[in-house]
């Protein structure tokens, strides 16, 4: 403590003391509940709105994980590898808030190689955990209860006069403003993938049997 606050300090009675100790924790401990709950809104960049739905019901928690997830693993296979498989971190997006419609779309450049290998060999994989929603609890991610999903299919360029780029652009800089503000020069465009199979684990016994139209059609 400054020497001014020392001496001031040292004339106070004990009940004064315990009184601005108390209140000094209590400050810290604010500001850390502050900081917390900040970083916690910035690590899942929304709020969840809508409940974990039950895991005997497949479509609706796929569709859940999608809309309510913002980043997965894309992999495509490399052509600069010789066809291996090739994972990438990306942002995505189904639509609009609390208006996905299953279908992910991504914001990709050429000079990054998972572009680059979809235009080569359009056929590609995206996986996403239930795990960064925060839902999963201290359960390890490869937990059964804690969801993943991989959607296979075709990683095709959105057509840049088409309507469904409005739709894509829309889903994709609501969701991830900063892209607004990505390098022009970079060339990146829209990307989406045409769903053909779907794998989905959400809790013991294996995978969830689950066609593309269920997941795209869901009842409710």
């Amino acid at each position: 403590m400054p020497s001014s606050f020392s001496s001031y300090y040292s004339v106070l009675s004990s009940q004064t003391k315990e009184m601005i100790i108390k209140g000094d924790f209590r400050c810290h401990l604010f500001a850390f509940a502050l900081i917390f709950l900040g970083s916690r809104v910035s690590v899942h960049a929304r709020l969840l709105s809508v409940s974990k739905p039950d895991p005997d019901d497949a479509a609706a928690t796929a569709r859940w994980l999608v809309s309510q997830n913002n980043w997965g693993v894309l992999n495509t296979i490399s052509k600069e590898l010789g066809g291996a498989p090739f994972g990438n971190v990306v942002s995505f997006s189904d639509g609009l808030p609390d208006g996905g419609r299953g279908v992910p779309y991504f914001y990709l450049t050429t000079l990054d190689p998972t572009a680059r290998n979809a235009l080569f060999d359009q056929r590609s994989s995206f996986t996403i955990s239930e795990y960064p929603i925060g839902t999963c609890g201290k359960k390890d991610p490869e937990n059964p209860s804690c969801a993943k999903i991989t959607l296979t299919g075709k990683l095709r360029l959105v057509d840049e006069k088409s309507q469904e780029v409005v739709f894509a652009r829309n889903a994709l800089f609501s969701k991830h403003p900063e892209m607004k503000g990505w390098p022009k020069g970079h060339n990146f465009q829209f990307f989406k993938l045409d769903i053909e199979d779907i794998f989905l684990i959400d809790w013991f016994g294996g995978a969830k049997p689950l066609t593309v139209d269920q997941y795209l059609h869901p009842k409710t």
